[in-house]
């Protein structure tokens, strides 16, 4: 592609490199835009990725040469950004996890439960109200999975359900790839408020409540309990940076993610239950952190980076997944499928909160935390880290995840072969 009057040609990788960076300059300028307090963050550069993805997705898959091709250069850098982010997360959270788990872990099942069951029967209501609306309540009930989906920015769920919609009509193929696609347009369009809204929950909340942070720090110190082992003797590091370290973890994370566990009797042929990338680096970053040592080895990376992996992997997912969403988003949008979308983000969300807050008793940014993990909003949970001032609160990110993360698959098969 020509710019600046043929001054700069470029095309290919280049191309796709350019943008990335196109989209880091501007989405940081946007998140830097700060209204009554409140910001969007690293988030602003999904709002641009999703505009740049709107508006340019053609050009890029031109100088990409083919669309399949911008779309698996797109899945790489999500899924990098992804890996780096949660095994970073599971580092910083696993000195405090267990101790935390152990004392909280009825709250976090109880939570994690709670929110993915509201954000379902919230789905069923939509389905009620719209049926009426729609000639094929099959493709509708795909569509509402979609936007369930897509409203808790969850690829497991997405998955689940069109595996599900696969499944059951696999003797129709022609309604089976009817409904592949409302899965998967509905992800799309519930994904902007999926993320932009839990990442705005998280800031507003303190806002609304008055909270005074440090004391809600000092309440979630005490709350995680002890700190990291400590080690009297000299450790051996990998490299100086802890590189090593954090690629030995996401590998074996890799490895962990994708094994495949069979929930139908179809066997490994049939819908089946993972941790998946981001569920595998997670768990094995958190025992990597947990443990600190191999022996002598030091398996810890430094703090530093940590925090700069952490930054760089949520930029990298958010540029991913921000521009493949915007081809989809202008395409196939409606404003009463948004709607639906956007109120299963909010309900679970405030259900989770009041729950937290009521009946576990749980401190702010205990809560919060917890809501990040069960709305599995991985971007929210950059923004409540500096909200807070404070890495602890991954630790409830943490805990909450995977249970959240085995409802919602469980959740969006069910809805597809009840309604379906």
């Amino acid at each position: 592609m020509s710019l600046f009057g043929g001054v700069i040609n470029v095309s290919g990788i280049s191309f796709l490199m350019f943008s990335i960076m196109v989209i880091v300059a501007l989405g940081y300028l946007l998140g830097r835009i700060t209204i009554k307090g409140v910001s969007l963050g690293t988030a602003g550069v999904f709002i641009v990725a999703l505009l740049f993805g709107a508006l340019f997705y053609e050009d890029l898959s031109t100088a990409l040469k083919s669309a399949e091709v911008t779309s698996n250069g797109l899945k790489i850098v999500e899924n990098t950004g992804l890996v780096f982010f949660v095994t970073s997360v599971g580092f910083i959270a696993g000195p405090k996890f267990f101790k935390n788990l152990k004392k909280n872990f009825k709250s976090y099942i109880l939570l994690g439960v709670s929110i993915i069951l509201a954000g379902g029967l919230t789905c069923v209501a939509c389905y009620y109200i719209g049926r009426g609306s729609e000639s094929n309540s099959s493709e509708f009930i795909a569509m509402l999975d979609g936007l369930l989906s897509g409203s808790l920015t969850t690829t497991p769920g997405f998955s689940a359900a069109k595996e599900t919609v696969k499944n059951l009509y696999v003797n129709d193929p022609e309604m089976s790839a009817a409904c592949e696609a409302a899965v998967t347009v509905g992800h799309g369009i519930a994904y902007l408020f999926g993320v932009v809204g839990v990442v705005l929950f998280v800031q507003l909340i303190p806002k609304f409540t008055k909270a005074n942070m440090e004391e809600e720090r000092k309440k979630l110190a005490s709350v995680d309990m002890g700190t990291a082992k400590t080690y009297s003797g000299k450790l051996i590091d990998i490299d100086p940076m802890g590189l090593g370290a954090f690629g030995l973890a996401a590998l074996i994370g890799l490895v962990i993610g994708n094994i495949r566990i069979p929930l139908s009797s179809q066997g490994l042929s049939g819908t089946c239950f993972s941790l998946t990338t981001t569920g595998g680096a997670l768990v094995t970053a958190l025992v990597f952190g947990h443990f600190s040592r191999i022996g002598r080895v030091n398996i810890m990376p430094p703090k530093k980076t940590l925090e700069n992996l952490r930054e760089l992997g949520l930029m990298l997912f958010l540029i991913g997944a921000g521009v493949a969403g915007g081809a989809n988003f202008v395409k196939y949008f409606k404003p009463v499928y948004f709607l639906y979308g956007a109120i299963m983000t909010l309900v679970p969300m405030i259900v989770g909160y009041l729950i937290a807050k009521y009946i576990l008793k749980l401190s702010l940014l205990n809560n919060l935390g917890s809501i990040t993990g069960g709305m599995t909003s991985t971007p929210a949970l950059g923004t409540l880290i500096n909200v807070a001032g404070t890495e602890d609160v991954a630790a409830a990110y943490a805990a909450t995840y995977p249970i959240a993360l085995l409802a919602v698959v469980l959740v969006s098969q069910f809805l597809i072969v009840i309604f379906g």
